[in-house]
Formats: C-alpha cells, structure tokens, sequence
C-alpha cells in the first residue's frame, strides 16, 4: 500500500497522475480510428512537427504551446491537402510535411541557441507538470470527446468504408481532416506525460490489443480507453519507484499489455481449434 500512496506525498505526482489518465484516456481513444484506418504513422509523423514547432516557437520566444499547436495543426491540414492529390498515398504526405517541419525545427535550433530541454520534450518529464499542462490536456479531453460523441457514426462510417459512406452523402474529407486535427490535439496535449517520440506508440498499442480480443466498434472504444487509462497508471507509478522517464514507462507497461492481449487470444484460438476437431461422442 505504501508504494501507492507514498508518491501523492509529492505535490507534483498528483498533478502528473491526472494528466496522465486523461492522456491515457485520449491516446486509447483515438487509437481505435487510428489503427483501423491505418493511420499508425500519423502519430509518428505529427510528433516530428512537435519537436520542429517547439524548437522553432521557443527559438523566436514564444510559448512552449504556441509552437507545438501551429506546427501540427499546419502539419495536420498540409498532410490532408497534399494526400489528396492524385497519385501520392497518405503515408508520403505525412513523411514529406511532418520531416520537413522537424528538420526547419533543427535548422532553426542551430542557428538560434537555446535553453530547451530536448530530452524532456522527446521522452516526457513527470516533474514537469504543471497546472496549464493540466488545464491544456483537460481543454483537449474534452473537445475529442465532443468530437468523438457528435461524429461517431460518420466516423465508424468512414472507418470501416470511406467510398460507400461517400455515395451515402458523409462528407469523407471533412471526417478525415477532424480526425487528423484531434491526432495533433492529443500529440500536442501528450507531449509533458509521453514525450513527442513516444506518442506514436501510445497512439498504437492500446487498439492494436483491444483489437485481438473484441471486435465491434463500440467495444473496441471502451477496451482502449481502459488500457490507455491503466498504462499510464501503472507507468506513472512505476517512473516514479525507478526513476525513469514517464514517456518510455508508459509505453512499456503499454507494450507489456498487448504482449498478454497477444498471448490471451493465441491461447483462446488454439482452444477453439482443438474443439473443433475433437471428435463427436457417439450415445450409447
């Protein structure tokens, strides 16, 4: 019991730990449009336009924040404008958009010197949160769950087969652009707890289990929001007892989840398999 109560003795676990469910929460979430539309690398890619924006916001002395919601938001829209034209695939326009912002990122950071600390911006700082992180991850929870509530059956629509849910009249382009907005609203709301490398994980895995072991949209929604939820908890905790990154906690108990997912539903086919070769017992 003490090892659960002993970090909330320390004012900045408490503020951490709420951030961290809420990202958790989010993360799962939106994972489950992610994976099933097979957008992984979106994730990947927006982190890089958070680390390029960042660098350039506070290089010209802006705001944290400020840099990070420009470069992805633009990054968000260049992604969908440049992939619907004719002849290139999503995954080239978010490698040409998000590495082109990471690498003005870098350029700038050498020319303009600055104090910033990467290696909290790429791998997360549990001591880093504050009370506008909190305030900035609760204003993000909440417009991705209108979101998610208002659009959810055009996004399951568009999910499961965009080309009929256009002959049906659902405006594709529009759902798809939301959708690519919120990923760079939960990128941004992530970076203090994940850290910008290891949001496209966190994005990632908590679908990619829930996947194996339930089917329908619905339930998929649930079951990776919960194991967002208890990765992020379980990680907190575990950063704070081995004084570890919060970013690479969490993504590793993350990982540690799919891997018993994995496991769980292999075992279940391998049982169903069996029964359905066992041989019919003939009545006396």
């Amino acid at each position: 019991m003490r090892l659960l109560t002993e970090p909330f003795a320390y004012a900045f676990f408490g503020r951490a730990m709420l951030a961290g469910v809420l990202v958790g929460a989010l993360c799962g979430a939106l994972s489950v449009p992610v994976v099933l539309k097979r957008m992984s690398y979106v994730g990947h890619g927006l982190a890089h336009s958070v680390i390029g924006g960042v660098a350039i916001g506070v290089a010209l002395g802006a705001d944290l924040y400020v840099g990070a919601v420009v470069a992805t938001v633009v990054s968000a829209v260049l992604i969908d404008r440049v992939a619907a034209r004719r002849g290139l695939h999503p995954d080239a326009a978010i490698g040409i958009v998000t590495t082109a912002a990471f690498a003005l990122g870098i350029a700038v950071l050498a020319i303009v010197p600055t104090r910033l600390n990467l290696e909290a911006i790429l791998f997360g700082n549990i001591l880093g949160v504050d009370a506008r992180d909190l305030a900035v991850t609760a204003a993000v929870a909440v417009a991705a769950a209108a979101v998610l509530f208002v659009g959810y059956k055009r996004l399951v629509f568009v999910v499961f087969d965009p080309e009929v849910a256009a002959v049906h009249g659902v405006p594709v382009r529009r759902v798809e652009l939301a959708l690519n907005l919120v990923t760079a609203a939960v990128v941004v709301a992530s970076v203090r707890v994940l850290g910008a490398l290891l949001i496209a994980a966190a994005v990632v895995l908590p679908a990619a289990g829930a996947r194996l072991i339930t089917r329908s949209f619905a339930a998929l929604l649930v079951t990776a929001t919960g194991l967002g939820t208890f990765a992020s908890v379980v990680g907190l905790y575990a950063s704070f007892h081995l004084d570890v990154p919060s970013g690479p906690a969490i993504v590793l108990v993350g990982t540690l989840g799919f891997i018993t997912a994995y496991a769980v539903s292999g075992a279940a086919a391998r049982s169903a398999r069996r029964g359905d070769r066992a041989p019919e017992r003939v009545p006396a």
